[in-house]
This record gives structure tokens, C-alpha cells and sequence, in this order.
């Protein structure tokens, strides 16, 4: 069987999390990438190691002819016409096998559905890269947990968070470029958990149907730590004319459509979390059994001196978005695998191979940004909404959050 063939669009952070990714995945290869900047560095990165003979293409229908699959990997603002040059190369006779992009889908559950249009005009696979699902820590607890599910019956609560101090790359702070703050760029992680890790066994992704929304959005902090405002000032981004928020909360009621049953699932998520590093924390509560899953609990630790803290010239070889590069430190040797990109690599391979979407394909990527945008706007009118009325529904398909509009001053609640 041939190797499998990944096209990157985009040579930013994701696209190299995925390049150490690809290195575990069996029979796939990196074998290009187009990009403003970076590819060069990413393919010598790929060539080093063992990833193929990775080559940089000027544009995205180039790449699209030497490659099985496309890789949207670009920042979210460029994705809808990213996806209409490879609708382009497709007509034109690429022979990809599928579509990826990377989540969001969408900033607007409008441009969301733009993206679906122009899947469907290619008729090709897709797979929308939601990591977290497929990481090897929710597998294992809900197969551990099946056989009391079975009897027990299932989760009632789930809850989910990602924090950390803060994105690599100035146009994520800018919430009109990014789609919104934390909640577009992280909401999106711990929503599609949550529901999830909630839906029964055996029953399908959007099996559980979404009823209510409640949200807060806030500002915890004008002052930036020192490394994000050097990065920020480099980048042109004002944060002070257009905040974002950089903390989210807000709860999310399903019902099963069986058996009528309400769960809840709750999500959490902060740009501003002064501690080691990225935590993911989730956890689910049933009738007489539960899990809970915390990424910082790593079985290694290191401690750096003072006087040794200079010998260390990347914290985060340690741990993503490290903010310490002395102490008692929390070391994830295998972060790619940790956090699902391997398997979600993997199962986007293999569904390709087989002719079918992913696990989780471009419609789910459409429901989660209905979500999230929903989120925004119950946390903007400081209600719960009723997702199953259809007047809100269509008020979603024109919505754009006013933090997203460069507003966000206007609403957030500074703590």
C-alpha cells in the first residue's frame, strides 16, 4: 500500500504540532506544504525526520496535486478562501482523497456553512480537527466505564476546560481577525467534549440534542504578561482598543431524545492561566460512577535551579505554553499523542483510504461553531436561550459576536 500523502496549508503552530504528530502515525507522509512563512523550516523539519520528501509549493493548487490530502492549517480568518482554491484545484483535477481543517470551522456559524457548501461542491471526504475527542484518556475511560453505563446508565454531568497563558501568534488576540476570544479560539475544545463524553455509548455524535445555552465572557487582566505584550507590540495587535475575553464559562443543556433525560455540560476555558503550563481538565458524573482527567498530572517531574534556569533555552520543550522555565516542573514527553493529534491523523487517514469522512467530518464542525457562537450570544444578552426555537436559530445564521467586531470594550466585564 502506498504511504499516505498529508498537504499542509500553513506552516504555523498547529501545522508543526501536526509534523511531530505525522512522526507516529504508520504509512503517511508530509509531503508538502504552502505557506506565507515558515514552509521552508517546516519542510527541513519533515525531511529530518523521516517524514518524506517534503516539498514547499507556491500555491494551494500545486500542493493540492501532490498530496492525498489537504490540510487547512491557516489562520481562521484566510480558511473560506483557502477551501475555494482547493474547490479550484479539484475541478481542475487534483486527485485528493479528502479535506482537513483545523478547528474552528468556522468564526460564524455563516462562514461555517460556506465552508460545508464548498466541501460538498468537491465531493470529496472531510475531517474537522478536533484533537481532544480523540485523545487516548477519554477513550479509555469510557471503555473502562462501559460496563457501567450499561447497567448504570449514562453521564448526567460533564465538565470541561482548556487554560493556559495565551496564543503564540498576534492575530489570535485580535478578535476581529480571530472570530472572538478564547471561546472561538478554546470554547470550541471543551464544548465538543463535553457533549461527547455526555452522548450514550453506541449512539451517534449529535445523537443528544442541545436545548439551552448560558455563558459569561470576561477580561481578567488589561496587563499582559511581559512575553505576550513584546509579541503583541511586534504584531501591531492594540488589545486595549479591541479586548477580547480571555475567560469563558457558561453551561450547556441536551436532551436525550429517547428517553428524555437532561445532562449538562459545562465548559471552561481561560487565556490567562497563571500556572505551569496548557491544563486540560475534564471530568463526568454518573449514577454511581464518574472520571476526570487532568493533563498536568504527569508521572515526570523536573526541578531547575536559579542558577540553572539559564541552561534552559526553550520552556516549552517541557510542556506547551510553559510560563516557567525554573522550579517544579510538569515534563508531557509525548504532548501530539497526549492530546489526540496522533489518532486524529490516524483516523483521517484511514477514513480517506476507505472513501468516507472522519470520525468527526465538516457538519459537526458547523453544530460545534452553532455552539459557540450561541454561547456569545447568550453571554451578551445575559440569558439562557432556547436553542430550539427556530427564530434563534435563524438570528444565529447572520450573527456576529460584537467582541468579533472589535467591540468587545463595550461588553466585557473586566476582573
Amino acid at each position: 500500500m502506498d504511504r499516505f500523502r498529508f498537504g499542509f496549508i500553513g506552516a504555523g503552530f498547529i501545522a508543526k504540532f501536526q509534523a511531530k504528530a505525522l512522526m507516529h502515525v504508520r504509512d503517511a507522509d508530509l509531503s508538502g506544504v504552502c505557506a506565507l512563512k515558515g514552509a521552508e523550516e517546516l519542510a527541513a523539519f519533515a525531511k529530518e525526520n523521516g517524514l518524506g520528501d517534503c516539498r514547499v509549493y507556491p500555491n494551494v493548487a500545486e500542493l493540492c496535486n501532490h498530496c492525498d490530502a489537504a490540510a487547512i492549517f491557516a489562520p481562521n480568518f484566510a480558511r473560506v478562501d483557502i477551501a475555494q482554491q482547493i474547490v479550484d484545484a479539484v475541478r481542475a483535477g487534483a486527485p485528493l482523497k479528502g479535506i482537513i481543517c483545523e478547528k474552528p470551522l468556522g468564526r460564524t456559524v455563516a462562514e461555517a456553512k460556506q465552508l460545508v457548501a464548498l466541501a460538498k461542491e468537491t465531493g470529496l471526504p472531510t475531517a474537522y480537527f478536533e484533537n481532544q475527542i480523540h485523545m487516548k484518556l477519554i477513550k479509555a475511560q469510557m471503555q473502562q466505564l462501559a460496563p457501567q453505563q450499561a447497567a448504570m446508565g449514562p453521564l448526567a454531568l460533564a465538565r470541561c476546560s482548556e487554560e493556559h497563558a495565551g496564543p503564540h501568534e498576534g492575530w489570535f488576540w485580535d478578535p476581529t481577525r480571530q472570530g472572538g476570544g478564547v471561546l472561538c479560539d478554546m470554547g470550541c475544545h471543551s464544548i465538543a467534549c463535553a457533549w461527547y463524553a455526555l452522548t450514550p455509548l453506541g449512539k451517534p455524535l449529535m445523537f443528544l440534542e442541545p436545548i439551552s445555552v448560558s455563558a459569561e465572557i470576561a477580561l481578567l487582566k488589561w496587563g499582559l504578561p511581559k512575553f505576550r505584550k513584546k509579541l503583541l507590540d511586534r504584531m501591531g495587535v492594540d488589545y486595549s482598543k479591541k479586548p477580547a475575553e480571555d475567560f469563558a464559562t457558561g453551561m450547556i443543556t441536551f436532551r436525550n431524545p429517547e428517553t428524555g433525560q437532561i445532562v449538562k455540560a459545562q465548559f471552561t476555558n481561560s487565556w490567562m492561566y497563571d500556572k505551569q503550563g496548557l491544563r486540560l481538565y475534564m471530568d463526568g458524573l454518573g449514577p454511581g460512577y464518574a472520571f476526570e482527567i487532568n493533563s498536568l498530572l504527569s508521572p515526570l517531574n523536573v526541578f531547575i535551579s536559579d542558577e540553572a534556569a539559564e541552561a534552559v533555552a526553550d520552556a516549552e520543550s517541557a510542556l506547551e505554553k510553559s510560563t516557567a522555565t525554573r522550579g517544579l516542573l510538569a515534563v508531557e514527553p509525548n504532548e501530539a499523542d497526549l492530546y489526540g493529534y496522533v489518532d486524529e491523523l490516524e483516523d483521517a487517514r484511514d477514513a480517506f483510504r476507505a472513501g468516507r469522512n472522519a470520525k468527526l467530518d465538516w457538519r459537526y464542525g458547523l453544530e460545534i461553531t452553532k455552539l459557540v457562537q450561541a454561547a456569545y450570544m447568550a453571554a451578551e444578552r445575559r440569558q439562557t436561550l432556547d436553542l430550539t426555537d427556530a427564530k434563534l436559530q435563524k438570528q444565529l445564521d447572520a450573527y456576529i459576536p460584537l467582541v468579533a467586531q472589535g467591540k468587545g470594550a463595550e461588553i466585557l466585564q473586566v476582573l
